[in-house]
């Protein structure tokens, strides 16, 4: 990247050098950074107006699940016929029972709509809205336990919907691209996992699942997400002349795999989703997730990691992006903290760790953390999760440290709609909690483009636009027939393009 990083703040070329080196920001920028700074004078309100027309490049770390807001699950589960287990404020799957016809203990979802105490008390247990931590409900258990009580909506009825959420979102604070995490449908993976039982041979394994028809699943997961980008462009009249700004809105998937499982299913979804990623295109990589304090996902870390470690050797372009310490000092013992992202890295081969927050009490965190700049192994930051979920804030949070290590770092929302949050209150989190610069919120948006999972060669990595204004609407040949090359690079120059305005206004 063509950046230099000096303390924490980072400061990036405007236009491209013909030996590659840095220069110094222009005027534009310079002027664009003393607008930010009296913006953070006036407070937290200005800030948000400010960082919210700011462009912000992507979202690498998003649940689609956990971006939907609950107001929207209310409605969904309304128009399906949905009921709600008064006792839990679950809402029940349709197969089991539907509305009018609930049963005792039972009330259907559409009551909400006329009821506000009702409603109010779904919005507060489908996300951390109103939460207060009392004994025995942590922020930690509240926020995980949220995604059971809504996850009887149907993917395949709504897919669509949340989609056209997320991108309608993104657009509005000036996003253009999102990696949006998925788990799609495994129900035939799984029965061959409980079936086939576990053994400890990878290739035995999964050869015996392959032969088994593990792959059944993706045709139909490849048309949910047909049906559902499709219902989405409808949504947004994408091939009419009123198209809404959230069809500018990229989109790729992650393959999310259920970490908190026997050992016989994590690995036939771990194959499924590497399958799946070889063969179509808009699923660019691998996650896992779900708690990693939990104990299945504690107890077989190690041999979920050499599982991928397997997998990665047979299927090298699927790339791989983990949750990796999302951990603190009492939530596991502190053996648990001392191991997990250097195994995703280096066993595992994880490009991106999802969290990091503690890299610090890991074996040896300074050489972990020049190993992550080496490689350029990129943090998704998620702060207000971090928060919620861990307790961590403030000066106990590792991103200044990531910072001054020289580890690219990109701010991410985690689950948006569970934490009542977008990507722009993050921008605004870290430069109030960190004191970050205009010109470091610029290079992290920046990262969440050159470490997405787009294909092609980066804009930083190639001198086919060397001499070239950054964003320039019309760049030379040679960088013309580049971009034209690298979807990867094109989003990088979309994005200049942005910036530039951007600081031509401001």
């Amino acid at each position: 990247m063509r950046c230099a990083l000096i303390g924490a703040l980072s400061i990036c070329a405007t236009h491209v050098s013909a030996q590659g080196a840095p220069k110094l920001a222009d005027a534009a920028e310079a002027r664009t950074a003393r607008a930010f700074d009296a913006a953070r004078q006036q407070g937290p309100l200005a800030l948000h107006a400010f960082l919210a027309a700011m462009p912000k490049g992507g979202d690498l770390h998003n649940h689609l699940s956990g971006a939907v807001y609950a107001e929207s699950w209310i409605a969904q589960a309304a128009a399906d016929g949905l009921c709600v287990d008064i006792a839990t404020s679950s809402l029940i799957d349709k197969h089991r029972v539907s509305a009018p016809n609930c049963g005792d203990g039972q009330r259907p979802a559409a009551d909400a709509l006329n009821d506000q105490h009702f409603y109010d008390t779904l919005v507060d247990v489908f996300s951390m809205r109103s939460f207060v931590p009392s004994a025995g409900n942590s922020g930690h258990d509240h926020f995980f336990d949220s995604f059971g009580r809504f996850q009887a909506v149907s993917p395949e009825r709504h897919m669509g919907d949340w989609l056209t959420e997320v991108s309608t979102r993104a657009a509005t604070q000036n996003e253009q691209y999102l990696e949006l995490m998925v788990t799609p449908p495994f129900a035939h993976a799984r029965e061959l996992a409980r079936t086939l039982g576990w053994q400890a041979d990878f290739d035995a394994m999964r050869k015996q699942l392959l032969a088994h028809g593990l792959k059944d699943d993706m045709a139909a997961d490849e048309q949910l997400l047909t049906q559902a980008l499709a219902e989405r462009k409808r949504q947004q009249h994408c091939d009419s002349a009123q198209a809404d700004p959230g069809c500018a809105v990229q989109m790729r998937f992650l393959y999310q795999v259920l970490r908190g499982a026997a050992p016989e299913r994590v690995f036939a979804q771990t194959l499924l989703g590497f399958e799946l990623a070889s063969a179509d295109p808009r699923w660019v990589g691998i996650n896992f997730v779900m708690p990693e304090d939990g104990y299945l996902s504690m107890r077989d870390y190690d041999l979920q990691m050499h599982m991928l470690q397997y997998l990665h050797r047979l299927y090298p372009k699927v790339h791989i992006s983990l949750h990796a310490g999302e951990l603190a000092p009492g939530l596991v013992p502190p053996g648990g903290l001392r191991f997990h992202i250097r195994e995703a890295i280096d066993v595992a081969h994880a490009e991106r760790i999802g969290h990091g927050v503690d890299v610090m009490y890991e074996d040896h965190p300074e050489s972990l953390l020049e190993e992550m700049a080496q490689r350029h192994v990129m943090v998704e930051i998620n702060l207000t999760s971090n928060d919620v979920i861990l307790g961590v804030r403030g000066a106990d949070h590792p991103l200044p440290i990531y910072l001054q290590h020289g580890v690219p770092v990109a701010l991410s929302t985690d689950d948006e709609g569970v934490s009542r949050i977008d990507l722009t209150h993050e921008y605004v989190r870290a430069a109030e909690d960190f004191g970050l610069s205009y010109a470091t919120l610029k290079q992290l948006a920046r990262n969440s483009l050159t470490y997405s999972f787009l294909p092609g060669e980066s804009l930083w990595a190639s001198k086919a636009c060397q001499g070239d204004a950054l964003g320039d609407s019309h760049p030379g040949a040679a960088c013309q027939r580049f971009l034209a090359g690298s979807e990867k690079a094109t989003v990088q120059w979309v994005l200049e393009s942005r910036l530039l305005a951007f600081e031509q206004v401001h």
